[in-house]
């Protein structure tokens, strides 16, 4: 919420389903406009503009005294960036905040509102969110280079009130998702928002035939598996789900898309390239579609969830881990046969080849 400018005319707002784009929506409003008429919230999956065209009900709107517009789904609504741009250009004191899902944008510059629109992607809860959800404490994130510097400071702060690793289990496994503020099955909910984006997301957005839905699941439930975490073989997967390389190569964008996937390539590599690397997106996901996924699988699923958002990483070519910001060589320490031991990972210094090694939970306070 703090790290958008929210004085821009249009914002939009990106994730996948279940990541709370609506909660999100609905918090602003009931922090800035709960006793004003200027807001209004909007779900553009109604059916309000069957028979009411956008524009004019935003006319009356604004000639109400209305300011800003809150516009959830509006990927349901055809033509919505460039009715968007028509309001934004007729009526100067007019902002726009919509909510879309990842999948069903393609290209941000190719929309009419590319050229006025702020987009911003909403995550999942990082660890140290969760904490502050789950305890009274009030937990600050810090700069990875602060915790990399100061580790038994940072380290110290945070257990001096509880002991982390006693939530990072549940939050691997649950702590993502504003689900868990739910009394409904956690499970049920992200099964229904990972089958919801797939079926219509990704069905939609890319105009893929239904019959082939299923091969999306079954690729990615093998990716789920580990079967691709150290060695990536596309003519395997190809084979498995019994599509062609090329076919595999778009089904893979379009889950990353989507925010199923995380695609890690070797440095200066991207997509179309081949990955080096395909993991789940967040731990969550992981253990929802392969409940028996393995520690080590999940360990580097979060690693990169916790850092990738605001840093670049890569698959080292070098070594058997990740290269983050050129700067650091990101190793893991295989965790003992003590269940609930919490694994470590090492950050070493590219420059002068100096090392500092903390526990894994601690890349959920690095700000995202």
């Amino acid at each position: 919420m703090d790290e958008i400018d929210w004085d821009d005319r249009v914002i939009c707002i990106k994730g996948y389903r279940g990541v709370g784009k609506t909660t999100f929506l609905l918090q602003y409003a009931r922090d800035n406009y709960a006793r004003s008429k200027k807001c209004l919230y909007v779900d553009m999956d109604g059916f309000l503009f069957c028979d009411n065209d956008f524009c004019e009900f935003v006319d009356n709107f604004v000639s109400y005294g209305g300011q800003v517009l809150l516009l959830d789904q509006v990927g349901k609504y055809p033509g919505w960036d460039s009715d968007i741009r028509t309001c934004i250009e007729r009526h100067s004191s007019l902002r726009i905040v919509c909510a879309i899902a990842s999948a069903a944008v393609m290209d941000d510059d190719a929309l009419a509102i590319s050229s006025v629109a702020k987009f911003y992607r909403l995550r999942g809860l990082s660890f140290v969110e969760y904490l502050n959800f789950s305890t009274i404490n009030k937990f600050r994130s810090y700069r990875l280079a602060d915790i990399l510097s100061d580790s038994a400071g940072v380290i110290g702060e945070v257990t001096h009130s509880i002991a982390p690793q006693d939530f990072f289990q549940n939050y691997l496994h649950h702590g993502c998702f504003p689900y868990l503020l739910e009394k409904k099955s956690f499970r049920e909910s992200l099964l229904k928002a990972i089958n919801l984006s797939l079926e219509i997301d990704v069905h939609l957005a890319r105009q893929i035939d239904l019959k082939y839905l299923p091969k999306l699941k079954q690729m990615l439930y093998y990716l789920a598996d580990g079967n691709m975490r150290n060695t990536l073989n596309i003519s395997h997967l190809a084979d498995y789900v019994q599509v062609s390389r090329a076919t595999v190569m778009n089904y893979l964008k379009f889950m990353k898309d989507a925010g199923l996937l995380t695609l890690t390539y070797q440095e200066n590599g991207e997509y179309p390239k081949k990955p080096t690397q395909i993991l789940i997106s967040n731990p969550n996901i992981a253990y929802v579609v392969c409940p028996a996924i393995g520690r080590a699988a999940i360990s580097e699923i979060y690693a990169l969830y916790a850092l990738a958002a605001k840093h670049q990483c890569n698959k080292d070519k070098r070594a058997d881990g990740y290269v983050i910001d050129n700067e650091y060589a990101l190793t893991f320490v295989k965790p003992s046969v003590a269940k609930d031991d919490c694994p470590d990972v090492v950050f070493r210094s590219r420059k002068d080849n100096s090392a500092v090694r903390i526990p894994l939970w601690l890349l959920g306070f690095a700000a995202q």
